[in-house]
């Protein structure tokens, strides 16, 4: 089903940089009604400026998604002040990068906190709005969602749930017309990674290696836009992410292999 986003109401987690502002942007951009969340009520109050500054109709909303209660307070208050949701965009996340070894469990939590149960709760508390008005859901998942990564156990483990649980959410709301649109992004060029968590919670001072090129948010806004309109269910942006799919598909061992060579500093530490 092609979509048509003019005057539907987009809300954005993680809006106030990154892929999640060039998203605000984009839809913005196609006339869309911006309801911007993130926990940055500073960042915030400059995207919804620059936005209004464009013309776009826009309003942030102060939110933690890794509290349960904040996520149903901000969709409430956007359902009250908007009329309800169209497009829901699960995009807020944070990253780990650290040696399983030297990572305390609390780690895991936070990342599974923000990642996957910040999005599960955002969706319920948009649940009956995007069903009344036939709506969407994206979700900003990873290559990390379907391949494993070295150094990164619990975000890899946060988009492999990610990827579980929306693809079973997607044939259950499949009847009632809502879609479900699933990202993986590459390498993007984003603050997200100089936030990334140690193995001890603090921020990482180790620098990050990748495989393949990196991209910008505004190049990853403009392939989710165009995906989204054609109803598409599943996203994989970098040719590297395609050849990895694939590559992790038939031959699981070998990937495993070259994965864990480039990126053997991440298991030196």
């Amino acid at each position: 089903m092609r979509r048509d986003f003019r005057d539907r109401v987009v809300v954005v987690t993680g809006a106030a940089s990154g892929i999640g502002r060039a998203l605000c942007e984009r839809f913005g951009k196609a006339g869309a009604i911006i309801a911007a969340l993130d926990m940055d009520r500073e960042g915030l109050a400059r995207l919804e400026g620059d936005l209004e500054a464009s013309g776009v109709r826009a309003r942030g909303y102060e939110c933690d998604v890794s509290i349960e209660a904040s996520c149903r307070e901000s969709l409430g208050a956007v359902i009250r002040d908007m009329g309800g949701v169209d497009l829901l965009v699960n995009n807020a996340g944070i990253t780990q990068r650290s040696p399983f070894r030297s990572t305390g469990i609390g780690v895991y939590r936070r990342v599974m906190d923000v990642n996957f149960f910040g999005a599960v709760s955002c969706t319920m508390a948009a649940a009956v709005s995007l069903v009344a008005r036939r709506g969407m859901i994206i979700v900003t998942s990873s290559i990390a969602g379907f391949a494993p990564l070295v150094g990164r156990t619990g975000y890899c483990a946060s988009k492999h749930a990610l990827h579980g649980f929306f693809r079973t959410l997607r044939a259950e709301l499949s009847p009632s017309g809502v879609g479900v649109l699933i990202v993986c992004p590459g390498f993007t060029r984003t603050n997200l990674q100089t936030r990334a968590l140690d193995g001890d919670g603090s921020v990482t001072a180790h620098p990050q290696s990748r495989v393949g090129a990196e991209s910008t948010p505004e190049r990853v806004a403009e392939k989710v836009f165009q995906a989204a309109r054609k109803g598409k269910k599943h996203l994989v942006l970098s040719g590297t992410g395609v050849v990895t799919r694939w590559m992790n598909a038939l031959a699981p061992n070998l990937y495993e292999k070259i994965m864990a060579r480039k990126l053997r500093d991440e298991i030196a530490r």
